[in-house]
C-alpha cells in the first residue's frame, strides 16, 4: 500500500507578498502583484513591466554576511524554506535527519550572478572575479544552502526543467517519501530572472508582453493577450507522511495524490499541436491519483498570457475532460503573480492548496475579450466559493518539459 503523503508547511516570496498566507489572501483579492520594473534600466528594451518583489529583506532570514555570498534566487528560496519550516511547526533538531531530504526546481538559477560577473570580468579582469561566483551561480545552490541551514543529510537534488522545474521537485518529493525513501521533504523552487540579459532574452524570442500598463500587462486566455510577465521569488512546501504528520498533531493543508511528468519532443519553446504533451501529462496525473477526470474540481492553468500556450493548453484540457472541460473551473494565477519561470509551479502548488483548503477559486484577473481558442470557464476577474476536493495544477516548460500534480482536500 503506497504512503500518503500530505503537505503541512508553505513558504512563499512574492510580489504579492511574503508568506504565503499573504500571497493566498492577495489571489483571493484578486490583487496584481506586477509593476513597472525599478531594479534595473528597462528604457531601451520593450517590456517595461514585470512582477518586482520590491519588500523582501534577506537580512530578516539571512546572515548579513552570507547573503553577499549568495544570489538572490538563493535567498528568496532559503526565505521560503524557513516561513514553510515555521508553519509546519517541526522541530527539525528532534527528528532523524537522515530521513528528511530537500528539492528545489529553478529554470536558470543564478542568473544575476553571472551577468554581474561577466561584467567584472570585462571590465576588471580576471583576478577580479569573485571567488563565491560558482557557488552563487550554480542552480543546485538552493536546495544545498536549506540542507545546510537545517542539517537535514536525506534525498537531495536540484531539477532544471525550464517552467516545470519546481512542479517536478514537489512531484518527486512525494515520490520520494511515497516510496519510504524519507518522512518529510522540502521542496518546491525559486528564480530571480528579472535582469538585463535575462529580458534581453526573452524579449528577443518574442514571448514577452509589450503592455506597458501594469494593470493588464498579463491576461491569460484573453484574445487580446501578446506575452507573458517575468515574476521573480520562490515557493517552498513542507511534504510530509501522512502518519508522521498526524502523529506530532501537524495542522495539514492538503494532501498531494498524483503526479506526472512527460515531455513534448517537438520543439524547444513551443508546445506540441493541440497541447498533446500536456494532455498526456495530466492524464498520467489523474490516473496516478486513483480517480476520475470528473473527480477534478479545479485547474490551476499554466496560462502564460502567451498566445501559442494558452490555446494548446485549452486544446489539451478539452482532450482529458471531454465535454465535462466546458463545467470545469480552470484558472491562471500568473494573472496576479507574473510568470516565475521554475519557480511557477511551486507558488501555484501553494494556491492550489489553499484552494482545497478554503473550497474557493482563484480568479484570472484581467480576462475582457473572449478569445474562441480559448473558450472555456476561466474564473474570469473575480474568485468564488466552490465545493473542491481534487484540484489539478499544471506546469509547462521550454524544451518540452510538462508536470502536473494532484491535491485533495484532506479528509483523514
Amino acid at each position: 500500500m503506497k504512503r500518503r503523503v500530505v503537505i503541512t508547511g508553505m513558504g512563499a516570496v512574492t510580489s504579492l507578498g511574503i508568506g504565503a498566507h499573504k500571497l493566498w489572501q492577495s489571489v483571493r483579492n484578486g490583487k496584481t502583484g506586477i509593476s513597472m520594473i525599478e531594479r534595473i534600466d528597462v528604457s531601451d528594451l520593450p517590456t517595461k513591466v514585470g512582477a518586482e518583489i520590491k519588500d523582501f529583506a534577506p537580512a530578516d532570514f539571512i546572515e548579513k554576511k552570507e547573503v553577499k555570498r549568495m544570489d538572490r534566487f538563493a535567498q528568496y528560496a532559503v526565505a521560503a524554506a524557513q516561513m514553510a519550516v515555521e508553519d509546519s511547526k517541526l522541530k527539525l533538531d528532534n527528528l532523524d535527519k537522515e530521513r528528511i531530504g530537500v528539492i528545489t526546481g529553478t529554470g536558470v538559477g543564478g542568473v544575476e550572478t553571472i551577468e554581474s560577473q561577466h561584467h567584472t570580468l570585462l571590465e576588471k579582469g580576471t583576478r577580479r572575479v569573485s571567488p563565491f561566483f560558482v557557488p552563487m551561480m550554480i542552480p543546485n545552490m538552493a536546495s544545498g544552502l536549506i540542507a545546510i541551514k537545517y542539517g537535514v543529510t536525506g534525498f537531495n537534488e536540484c531539477i532544471v526543467a525550464a517552467c516545470a522545474s519546481s512542479t517536478n521537485a514537489i512531484g518527486d518529493a512525494f515520490k520520494v517519501i511515497q516510496r519510504n525513501a524519507a518522512d518529510i521533504m522540502i521542496a518546491g523552487g525559486a528564480e530571480a530572472p528579472i535582469t538585463r540579459l535575462s529580458l534581453s532574452g526573452f524579449c528577443a524570442n518574442k514571448t514577452m508582453t509589450t503592455n506597458e500598463d501594469p494593470f493588464t500587462a498579463s491576461r491569460p486566455f484573453d484574445l487580446k493577450r501578446n506575452g507573458f510577465v517575468m515574476g521573480e521569488g520562490a515557493g517552498i512546501l513542507i511534504l510530509e507522511e501522512l502518519e508522521h504528520a498526524l502523529n506530532r498533531g501537524a495542522d495539514i493543508i492538503a494532501e498531494v495524490v498524483g503526479y506526472g511528468c512527460t515531455n513534448d519532443a517537438y520543439h524547444i519553446t513551443a508546445p506540441a499541436e493541440e497541447g498533446e504533451g500536456g494532455a498526456k501529462c495530466m492524464k498520467l496525473a489523474i490516473d496516478d491519483a486513483g480517480i476520475d477526470p470528473s473527480n477534478i474540481g479545479y485547474i490551476n492553468a499554466h496560462g502564460t498570457s502567451t498566445s501559442l500556450n494558452d490555446k494548446n493548453e485549452t486544446a489539451a484540457i478539452k482532450t482529458v475532460f471531454g465535454k465535462y472541460a466546458y463545467h470545469l473551473p480552470v484558472s491562471s494565477t500568473k494573472s496576479m503573480t507574473g510568470h516565475l519561470l521554475g519557480a511557477a509551479g511551486a507558488i501555484e502548488a501553494i494556491i492550489t492548496s489553499f484552494a482545497v483548503k478554503d473550497k474557493f477559486l482563484p480568479p484570472t484577473i484581467n480576462y475582457k475579450t473572449p478569445d474562441l481558442e480559448c473558450d472555456l470557464y476561466y474564473v474570469p476577474n473575480e474568485g468564488k466559493s466552490a465545493n473542491i476536493t481534487y484540484a489539478l495544477t499544471n506546469s509547462l516548460g521550454f524544451g518540452g518539459h510538462n508536470a502536473s500534480l494532484v491535491l485533495k482536500a484532506i479528509d483523514c
